[in-house]
């Protein structure tokens, strides 16, 4: 079980009016979300809410509570309870489909989603869309999430292609949420320790701040004040999107016994595949 110490932070920035991002946090529920909504007249806004809103309420069900029941979709190699993170995940997609399909202003609406869950012997991260999640571990920093935009996919295939399309393919989603009816999310579940630092944003920040950038704040700084750091500093390079980060520091850990012999026998590593991160040779 990890004590944690978080907090999140969302501003509109310097040149939109209006912010379509949404964050949720819970260290109690071990939950920590963040949303980026698409769509005009305020639809954006609508999309990303309602994704946090319905993973939240799905998710809290089984606080405490392992009789509730739940959907049925499941991933035999997956753990429950990341199991339940897809499930609320496709819930929350079928949530904006719909909603966009009902609505003429909101049709074409749409949400990334990153978040991660904390189990007992692992965290769970996943994602749509091209949040991003990071996991600072002995002072270096990786990307968790998988990036579901046009230059990223390519990049895998045709490098060389990559290279020459333009910049405004980099925003231009492969997945996102409620865009069709269904959604194949990117998950990873993997061993935490104490020590260990997540950083979950939206791409208003990660487009001004590099991760070297964010793994030499949050090294340094406690949650809140690294925070308000990382967005002043997406201001001051202009602003251009709505931002928005979560960071978490995992501040203890206490394992079983079953915990502490894993910890023992294997090395810090990925502990299932991450589900959604291939692309050309997925049906090799």
């Amino acid at each position: 079980m990890a004590v944690i110490e978080s907090a999140g932070i969302t501003d509109v920035g310097r040149k939109r009016t209006g912010n379509e991002d949404s964050l949720f946090l819970d260290n109690d529920a071990r939950l920590y979300i963040v949303a980026d909504g698409m769509g005009g007249h305020q639809a954006g806004e609508v999309a990303s809410k309602l994704v946090v809103n319905t993973i939240w309420d799905y998710m809290k069900r089984f606080n405490g509570n392992d009789d509730v029941e739940e959907l049925e979709d499941t991933d035999e190699t997956l753990s429950r309870e990341a199991n339940r993170l897809l499930s609320s995940i496709h819930l929350a997609n079928k949530g904006v489909y719909n909603a966009a399909l009902g609505n003429d202003s909101y049709r074409g609406m749409g949400s990334t989603v990153s978040l991660v869950s904390f189990a007992n012997e692992a965290l769970i991260a996943a994602n749509v869309g091209d949040s991003p999640i990071y996991l600072v571990h002995n002072g270096s920093i990786e990307l968790l999430s998988v990036t579901h935009n046009v230059i990223t996919e390519l990049m895998e295939v045709d490098p060389e292609a990559a290279e020459q399309i333009g910049e405004q393919y980099r925003h231009m989603l492969t997945r996102g949420m409620g865009i069709e009816e269904t959604v194949n999310p990117a998950i990873s579940e993997i061993q935490y320790f104490k020590g260990d630092i997540l950083i979950i944003s939206s791409d208003g920040l990660s487009d001004k701040v590099s991760p070297d950038e964010i793994l030499e704040v949050v090294s340094k700084e406690r949650p809140d004040r690294a925070c308000r750091i990382l967005v002043d500093l997406a201001n001051e390079r202009g602003g251009d999107d709505n931002i928005t980060a979560i960071v978490l520091k995992i501040k203890s850990v206490k394992r079983g016994m079953k915990e502490l012999i894993s910890r023992i026998m294997l090395p810090f590593q990925k502990i299932l595949i991450r589900k959604g991160a291939c692309y050309a040779d997925c049906n090799a």
